[in-house]
């Protein structure tokens, strides 16, 4: 599995669909082994992050960069299990544990306050002010009961992301 001269196996199509908890039927298992092996020019098994690059809509992505790091050597399975998250079917917790790896760039699994603010400006650029922006996370982080210096782990992060309570709308003052 994983070059375009093999086929797919109806056990590999169910391995895959239990390594993404099934959140693919199997159809579109086949067509993303399709899109798999026309993305892995060489045939070997895997997906660089230069073959991620000729995919236009990744390499115009503000966080490329930051995903880049996380796709690059992907085998199908896992090809397939990081594509889940962006699935309809994915739960909340999936897709906040996506976003947190994005934020944790050194992987330590933890997210600081500056690794907040690398990721605003990537997505931001010039559009608003470092101290904006400061404002901005500061009143986010306060409003799910951290502060600029706390250390959010995987649970914390989810906790902020998903607060019920947690108001997005923050007015920013424009200069």
């Amino acid at each position: 599995m994983g070059n375009a001269s093999s086929m797919l196996t109806q056990y590999d199509i169910e391995d895959v669909q239990g390594h993404c908890d099934h959140l693919f039927a199997q159809q579109e298992i086949v067509s993303l082994y399709q899109r798999f092996c026309q993305l892995d020019r060489n045939s070997k098994g895997f997906i660089s992050a230069d073959e991620f690059l000729s995919v236009p809509e990744f390499a115009m992505n503000p966080l490329s960069q930051r995903l880049l790091k996380m796709v690059d050597g992907l085998n199908f399975k896992d090809f397939v299990a990081f594509l889940s998250t962006f699935s309809a079917k994915a739960s909340v917790a999936q897709k906040i544990e996506l976003i947190f790896k994005v934020y944790d760039s050194d992987c330590n699994g933890k997210v600081t306050f500056d690794d907040i603010m690398e990721v605003l400006r990537d997505l931001t650029g010039s559009f608003i002010s470092d101290k904006q922006r400061e404002e901005v996370l500061s009143q986010v982080l306060h409003e799910a009961g951290y502060t600029r210096d706390s250390l959010l782990l995987l649970n914390d992060f989810i906790k902020i992301m998903d607060h019920p309570g947690l108001k997005m709308e923050v007015e920013v003052p424009i200069d």
